[in-house]
């Protein structure tokens, strides 16, 4: 069941967020104002036309999977790297953390906000569609901020984590990471994640609360020309 997440996307958009699809045969995308991401079941040339299919033009999508990405007919690749897919195999208990409160609909505008100034990966005003989000606050604004994104059968990734440069070095992203996974478990779901390769820091945070490589991963922005 596990090899659900060699293509995340696709699976998640084939399960638990199939109501948030767009697209049929064998390529899938979030519909336009969730989640510029997009995935294929298999890399064959009908899948590439499937895929190619809904990308409109002027319009990149990012693809993440196990096996490279082939950018098919008409598309050209905007970015190709390498990432991580790690996965939770204990959670540590964290103790209450008053901090921390869960964000609404309400502070949507604030969130992109944060998420457009740290890029912590694809994210929008319509993101907590996807899953739950939590943040912390001071002065009054949102500071710091992670939730959950992509959904599989008892799956769940932990994504959108992030903190406003001025307020770093406070702890905040592994609190909220913790909290997170936390929730996940507590909802009878495993946490997962992903990460740049490159992001040694970010890595080295998540395996102080539990998670470890599960494999590398391979994203790629996919852009139709205007």
């Amino acid at each position: 069941m596990i090899t659900l997440l060699d293509r995340p996307i696709w699976s998640a958009l084939t399960t638990t967020h199939k109501g948030l699809a767009e697209g049929d045969g064998l390529a899938r995308r979030y519909q336009p104002g969730f989640l510029p991401m997009a995935g294929m079941a298999v890399d064959t040339s009908q899948a590439a036309t499937d895929f190619a299919a809904f990308v409109r033009p002027g319009e990149t999508l990012y693809v993440l999977q196990a096996d490279p990405v082939l950018a098919p007919a008409g598309l050209e690749t905007v970015v190709a790297t390498e990432a991580v897919q790690m996965i939770a195999q204990h959670v540590p208990v964290a103790a209450a953390d008053e901090a921390i409160v869960a964000l609404g609909a309400e502070d949507a505008e604030e969130m992109l906000a944060l998420a457009t100034l740290t890029k912590p990966g694809p994210f929008s005003l319509k993101s907590q569609a996807l899953g739950r989000f939590w943040g912390v606050r001071e002065s009054g604004r949102i500071v710091a901020m992670a939730g959950e994104r992509m959904r599989q059968p008892g799956f769940t990734e932990l994504s959108g984590v992030c903190t406003h440069p001025d307020y770093r070095g406070k702890g905040y992203a592994r609190r909220l990471s913790l909290h997170v996974a936390g929730q996940i478990v507590k909802a009878g779901a495993r946490p997962y994640l992903h990460a740049f390769a490159s992001n040694m820091a970010a890595i080295g945070l998540y395996e102080t609360i539990g998670f470890s490589l599960r494999r590398s991963m391979h994203v790629a922005a996919l852009r139709r020309p205007d």
